[in-house]
């Protein structure tokens, strides 16, 4: 355990989140997404959903200031209706972290799957939200004032 750090941060995604350099990626995984298929480092967070666990991370994690979308989500496959509570819990959690960062883009499908495959690591959830996949993109991290 560790003051001002969420318990839900183990050793081994704390270390993957200081690993990660700018503009590497990192997936946040429903419990539905192919996550040792696709991805490299695979990291287990069963129990926990993808809300408390963004919470805990965006605190700790710049969001890349030069590209135009570090967030970005799994687009519904034509013709499935996603819960709208999913994403609009991720933009209020981006937006009461990094305001000035938090946006988004949708992409599809087999486009995630592409860039999970090129994560720097997948941290499968327990979440069970259709849609609830999230992929983020590291910026800089500010020097220490002072």
């Amino acid at each position: 355990m560790l003051n001002g750090i969420s318990p839900l941060l183990g050793p081994d995604l704390l270390a993957t989140l200081c690993r990660m350099g700018h503009g590497d990626t990192i997936v946040l995984a429903d419990a539905h997404f192919p996550g040792e298929s696709v991805g490299r480092r695979v990291l287990r967070c069963d129990g926990v959903a993808i809300p408390p666990l963004l919470d805990a991370i965006l605190p700790l994690f710049p969001l890349d200031g030069y590209i135009d979308a570090p967030l970005a989500i799994m687009a519904p496959v034509p013709g499935d209706i996603p819960d709208p509570r999913v994403e609009a819990s991720y933009r209020a959690l981006a937006a009461r972290h990094q305001p000035d960062r938090a946006h988004f883009t949708a992409l599809e499908r087999f486009a995630f799957y592409e860039r999970a495959r090129d994560a720097f690591a997948v941290v499968m959830t327990g979440d069970t939200a259709k849609y609830a996949n999230l992929l983020l993109t590291k910026g800089v991290c500010a020097p220490p004032a002072g």
